[in-house]
């Protein structure tokens, strides 16, 4: 746009203006509201980042770990609830007994090793398609493939996996001469983009469930202009930082299973909603810490 801007103002003779008004100069003096907008913005991530320095490089493993916890917890919640889980796949979902008892193992076995090999960062690219195999089993499994808040949920997961992928495609791998191979910084890109639009999917998620209140309104809509941002990578910084926050305290007040009795019907839901959201500020983390790639418009920007 500001290449647009300055071929229109080629041929008017600098800062004269030919109809007797004030100059461009001058009349550029005073800044429109989207640069008071993005100036005050500036300052605020100026100030984040400064708080945020003491634990910036620790950011991509907090946000690996927090990404695959709910993956772990899942896990675990198999383990210790096996009976259960195989009376529900035999009775409510007609599998037979065999094919339970493999369906949950492999299961286990997969978000246990993805998730180790994700924390430590070795062979991102199988953990990640293992991760993703896991959310489409257990979504054909359990019989939750058309249950729209399960399928938000997990999309926001994946966006975050796919952060995962763009944290470890920071290199070009060698090539042999003569055979095209995309630059990991390339799809580095558009995984990055993809991710930033599966992670908001949970917020819409958030819009369509519970009680409407004065409070829930206003946080949704400061989470939906902060998940605008995070889309379209304007100040996505600012904005991913933002959400963190909202999902952070959301989390702790709506979703605090330590508070309810072991035997309380929504004690398992609450638990489960609140691993699933601390992933998906994990995703959130990585691209506060990575930023929000080539396409956005924070990075084109810095083109033009």
């Amino acid at each position: 746009m500001s290449q647009i801007r300055g071929t229109a103002g080629y041929h008017l003779g600098g800062n004269q203006n030919n109809f007797g008004g004030p100059s461009r100069q001058d009349a550029t003096n005073d800044p429109s509201p989207l640069d008071a907008i993005r100036k005050q913005t500036s300052k605020i991530e100026d100030v984040l980042d400064a708080m945020g320095e003491p634990i910036k490089p620790y950011l991509p493993a907090i946000g690996r770990f927090l990404i695959v916890v709910t993956f772990l917890e899942d896990a675990l919640r198999i383990i210790t609830q096996w009976s259960d889980q195989l009376t529900y796949l035999r009775d409510y979902r007609h599998i037979p007994t065999g094919i339970t008892h493999l369906f949950l193992i492999l299961n286990v076995v997969a978000m246990v090793v993805s998730s180790t090999m994700i924390i430590l960062r070795k062979q991102s690219e199988y953990a990640v398609a293992g991760l993703f195999g896991v959310v489409v089993a257990q979504a054909l499994g359990y019989g939750l493939i058309f249950d729209l808040n399960f399928f938000l949920r997990n999309l926001s997961v994946m966006g975050g996996l796919l952060m995962v992928l763009s944290d470890s495609w920071v290199r070009k791998r060698f090539a042999p001469a003569g055979l095209p191979q995309l630059d990991e910084k390339d799809r580095k890109m558009y995984f990055q983009l993809a991710g930033r639009i599966l992670l908001i999917f949970l917020f819409v998620g958030f819009v369509f469930a519970g009680e409407w209140s004065f409070w829930r309104v206003i946080v949704i809509l400061i989470g939906a202009v902060a998940c605008v941002m995070v889309v379209v990578g304007f100040k996505a910084k600012w904005s991913a930082v933002m959400l963190v926050v909202i999902l952070s305290i959301f989390n702790l007040f709506v979703n605090n299973f330590w508070t309810l009795h072991h035997a309380h019907p929504q004690k398992d839901f609450a638990k489960y909603d609140f691993f699933q959201i601390l992933s998906i500020v994990g995703g959130l983390l990585l691209l506060v810490n990575m930023g929000p790639g080539q396409f956005s418009m924070d990075e084109k920007k810095k083109v033009y």
